[in-house]
């Protein structure tokens, strides 16, 4: 009973530290942006401030069964992912649900949102929503493939599907997997620009163009439940690269640390590019990405 317990403590815990970590970043992110720009910027809690403010709203727009699903479906996907993901490799607080073919599993389950979104997104008959939905679930095939190349190398290399076995591995060689296999880390880290839709790859929202996309017909309780599922979803990409790259986090500091280096990764390279078309985002991941990925591959089987 104690066991469960603790489980149960553990994963409430979890999606707490998730949430609390993800919208600081978020905050981050429009922090640095301002900066570099020479503008104040907003503080750091203000992705507090706007989701208490759009939880206290009430919305009267009703386009269907579907809208009300798509926000579920978004955070459903973000919580459960972020339930099979070990958050710290010492103790048992957040060691959550991973099993033996986790790893696959979050293959499957990180599309889930996007899939949810985008029934919801197109029922409430914008073009704008149905513009953006088409750019997603485009640029979403780009970035996939090379990212599930880089798993599959990783699987093939070190004969495990599981993503505490791969922190077991690093642990006990004393090596990260990010050099053991550095091609499948380049595909996965090419791939991830894509993952969390920042400039260059921001096409699906292109707030100056198609008026944020997907979420044109969003607004109160919806916008503010998909801004806490984008919270945790970040803090399931990140984690989930720590685990399996950089050896895991044995505190919450050495997490902290490590995420927001890898953070930092699609913040400061979206400073420097504009955005692309959607045409160039899908040849953009495959090619470089692409190619590590099946170089990543040929490198772990021979």
């Amino acid at each position: 009973m104690n066991t469960i317990l603790i489980q149960i403590l553990g994963a409430l815990a979890t999606i707490l530290l998730a949430f609390i970590v993800g919208m600081f970043y978020g905050g981050a992110h429009r922090k640095v942006i301002a900066r570099i720009q020479n503008r104040v910027g907003p503080p750091i809690y203000q992705n507090f401030i706007d989701v208490l403010k759009l939880y206290s709203k009430e919305t009267s727009i009703n386009h269907g069964v579907m809208q009300h699903m798509g926000p579920v479906f978004a955070i459903t996907a973000s919580i459960t992912s972020l339930m099979f993901v070990p958050i710290l490799t010492d103790g048992n607080w957040f060691s959550n649900l991973n099993f033996s073919g986790d790893l696959v599993f979050l293959v499957y389950m990180m599309v889930f949102g996007s899939l949810g979104m985008a029934l919801g997104a197109g029922q409430t008959g914008n073009p704008n929503s149905a513009i953006g939905v088409t750019r997603g679930l485009s640029q979403m095939v780009g970035y996939e493939i090379p990212f599930v190349m880089a798993m599959v190398a990783l699987m093939t290399q070190f004969h495990t599907t599981s993503i505490t076995g791969m922190i077991a591995v690093q642990q006990q060689s004393g090596t990260w997997l990010m050099f053991s296999n550095p091609f499948a880390f380049m595909a996965a880290i090419m791939a991830m620009l894509g993952m969390f839709s920042y400039a260059p790859f921001d096409i699906v929202t292109a707030p100056a163009e198609v008026s944020s996309g997907p979420i044109s017909e969003f607004g109160g309780k919806y916008l503010g439940m998909m801004m806490t599922s984008g919270s945790i979803f970040a803090f399931v990409k990140l984690a989930l690269f720590v685990d399996i790259f950089m050896g895991g986090a044995s505190n919450l500091v050495v997490l902290v640390i490590k995420t927001f280096a890898l953070y930092m990764i699609p913040v400061l390279y979206g400073v420097i590019s504009p955005r692309y078309r959607t045409e160039q985002a899908i040849t953009y991941f495959w090619k470089w990405p692409l190619f590590f990925g099946f170089i990543a591959i040929l490198y772990a089987a021979f």
